[in-house]
């Protein structure tokens, strides 16, 4: 597993987490950027995913 793997499940927690502060608090600024987390947050894992991709190409 990438270190791209850990950061993008982390990334998405958090934004999960400030989703649902922002949404239960009204804040629509956090709740923003809880969703912008949770997508850096996917495309950081989908990264990791092309690089393990990319490394088993190679092995072969």
């Amino acid at each position: 597993m990438q270190k791209e793997h850990v950061k993008g499940a982390g990334k998405q927690a958090k934004g999960h987490v400030k989703d649902a502060v922002g949404r239960m608090t009204g804040n629509e600024r956090m709740q923003a950027e809880g969703k912008m987390d949770k997508a850096e947050g996917k495309a950081q894992q989908k990264m990791g995913d092309a690089k393990d991709r990319m490394r088993d190409t190679l092995k072969h």
